[in-house]
C-alpha cells in the first residue's frame, strides 16, 4: 500500500478536521522516527495515518474495521500495529512499529493540545512545558497519561527526549498543521 491508497481509505471513513489533523500529526512523527531509526518510512507513516481511521465512522468497533480492511489487503504489520495502539486492548507488542505507534499516538495529540493554548502555537513550545502540563490532570483530560508513559517505556525512549523529538518534527510542519 502506498500513501495515496491509504489516504483514500482515510477520506472514505473520516470527515472530522481535528481527527484528520491528529492522524496527519502522528503520520509525520512516525515517518520521522522511521527515518531516524532506519525503518520503512512509508510503512510507519501509513500506520500513523490510518491508526484512528475508523474511529469516527465506527467508534464501537474501533480499530477492528480498519484492521480488517488492512488485513484483507495483506498489510499485516500495519494492521497489527493499529490493533495494538492502546494498552488496554492487551495486544502484544511484537515489532518496533507496534511500540512506536503506541508511543507516538497519545503524546502527539497532547503536544498539539499544548500548542492550541499558546499564543504562538508550537513556535516557542518547550519540552519542560509539555511535561509540566502532563501533570495537570485537568488539561487535555481525555489524554491517558498512563498510555503516554507506558508508550515511551515500550518504545525504549526517555519521555523528555521523546517529547523533544515530537516537538521538533511538528515544528517543521507547523504551517501545514496550523499549529
Amino acid at each position: 500500500m502506498n500513501r495515496q491508497e491509504a489516504f483514500a481509505i482515510l477520506q472514505s471513513l473520516t470527515k472530522s478536521e481535528s481527527l484528520l489533523r491528529h492522524m496527519r500529526t502522528v503520520e509525520l512523527v512516525m515517518e520521522a522516527y522511521a527515518k531516524k531509526l532506519g525503518e520503512n518510512q512509508e510503512q510507519w507513516a501509513i500506520a500513523g495515518l490510518l491508526h484512528d481511521a475508523d474511529y469516527e465512522a465506527f467508534p464501537d468497533q474501533h480499530p477492528n474495521v480498519i484492521v480488517d480492511k488492512l488485513k484483507s489487503m495483506g498489510e499485516l504489520e500495519i494492521a497489527h500495529a493499529i490493533l495494538a495502539h492502546y494498552t488496554h486492548w492487551n495486544v502484544p507488542y511484537e515489532t518496533l512499529l507496534d511500540k512506536a505507534l503506541i508511543a507516538c499516538d497519545e503524546i502527539t495529540g497532547f503536544i498539539v493540545a499544548c500548542c492550541q493554548v499558546r499564543p504562538d502555537g508550537i513556535q516557542s513550545l518547550e519540552t519542560k512545558s509539555v511535561l509540566k502540563k502532563l501533570k495537570d490532570k485537568g488539561f487535555a483530560a481525555k489524554v491517558d497519561r498512563y498510555e503516554v508513559s507506558k508508550g515511551a517505556e515500550l518504545f525504549g525512549v526517555e519521555l523528555a527526549d521523546h517529547v523533544t523529538f515530537i516537538i521538533e518534527t511538528l515544528r517543521q510542519n507547523r504551517q501545514e498543521l496550523g499549529i
